[in-house]
């Protein structure tokens, strides 16, 4: 860990920051099985959004901003192509290697697990007081900032 690293983690806290990851890691996981019958798994679903957001993309670059190893990528994008929401296409700048393109159908897919988990989320936030509802809502713009420069 660099040194400005560490001074921001004593600043803020090690064990509020560490409560904090293992809070959001936990809330989007039950977000996920609160979606009945969701039928792409996590991986596949950052693989679909990665693309959504990066556009056509080879498996590595895929692998590099998932986390995750080039054969957990290779086998997350051939079940995606087998189910139809990716095709592989030539790379225009090396006719040797192919980029993961998302088809309409898995744009479709994307759209409706975040949909359902967005509605899952709304259901739990209607039983909190509306002042909390608002700390919430007032977070997620502050975590959205703090997503963005990692990307």
């Amino acid at each position: 860990m660099a040194v400005g690293e560490e001074a921001a983690l004593s600043a803020v806290g090690e064990e509020a920051t560490l409560e904090l990851v293992v809070t959001l890691h936990r809330l989007l996981r039950s977000l996920g099985r609160a979606v009945p019958g969701r039928r792409v798994p996590p991986t596949q679903l950052i693989v679909l959004a990665l693309l959504t957001q990066l556009g056509p993309s080879r498996i590595g670059v895929l692998a590099e901003r998932i986390p995750c190893s080039q054969p957990t990528a290779t086998a997350a994008v051939a079940s995606l192509e087998s189910a139809g929401l990716v095709r592989r296409e030539p790379d225009p700048t090396d006719g040797r290697a192919a980029r993961v393109v998302v088809t309409e159908d898995g744009v479709r897919a994307l759209n409706d697990v975040a949909h359902s988990e967005a509605e899952a989320l709304a259901a739990r936030l209607a039983t909190l007081p509306p002042e909390d509802v608002q700390r919430v809502l007032d977070a997620g713009a502050l975590l959205r900032r703090l997503a963005e420069p990692g990307d």
